[in-house]
């Protein structure tokens, strides 16, 4: 074989440059892979708004590069258009949570090693990954912060609330304040002795309290 022969290609040739059990092993596999990148994702989501969405991108995605690679590692010469065609892509979506660029690097990086053959490689990495990204995401750390919005009526009550608030709370400090003729608003930041948040209520039984509301800046709904 000459050094031109590696470049000679034709429709037909590259029908069968892929066999069917190929294909049906590696697009099997990655299903499979990117259904368990899906589980772990849903597991160690702490983010405001769940997306399902997003679910189903990472086993679309996996499948996706999983194609790809077989079709490029089966013929030179599309390998060299398939890096042309995918240099001009552009993705225009805000990735929100840090934690979803690891999720998208892990379902393309599982099709690639899947396509190349390197099962074993794949799955035990996946494993491992989920592994680790299940035990260190689902940590509840009790110091990271929170911010209380409290609406009251005056000075006495914004001092009891002050007050309760530091005796209830790891650490109290106030971060503004807003004031009006019968109305004064406190954003303040606060850091949990615990995971109960029954002091709120309490808080907002006070007298002089209109309102009291705790936020969350990585919030644990999902929906």
């Amino acid at each position: 074989m000459t050094f031109s022969d590696i470049f000679k290609s034709s429709f037909l040739e590259n029908v069968t440059a892929v066999t069917a059990f190929d294909m049906v092993i590696g697009l099997l596999l990655a299903f499979c892979v990117g259904l368990f990148i899906f589980f772990i994702y849903k597991k160690t989501y702490a983010g405001v708004m769940y997306s399902s969405s997003f679910g189903v991108t990472l086993v679309a995605l996996t499948m996706i590069t999983t194609l790809v690679i077989l079709a490029v590692t089966s013929n030179v010469v599309l390998s060299l258009g398939m890096v042309g065609a995918l240099s001009i892509v552009r993705f225009r979506t805000a990735i929100k949570e840090p934690m979803d660029i690891a999720f998208l690097f892990w379902a393309i990086a599982a099709g690639i090693v899947l396509a190349a053959g390197m099962i074993p490689l794949a799955v035990l990495g996946s494993v491992f990954i989920g592994i680790v990204l299940l035990v260190f995401a689902n940590r509840k750390d009790m110091s990271n912060p929170y911010i209380m919005v409290i609406r009251c009526e005056g000075h006495d009550s914004e001092t009891k609330a002050v007050e309760y608030l530091k005796s209830h709370t790891k650490k109290c400090s106030v971060k503004s304040k807003s004031a009006q003729k019968g109305d004064v608003e406190l954003n303040l930041e606060v850091r949990l002795n615990d995971d109960n948040t029954d002091f709120v209520n309490e808080l907002s039984d006070i007298e002089g309290v209109n309102s009291a509301v705790l936020v969350t800046f990585n919030g644990d709904y999902m929906g």
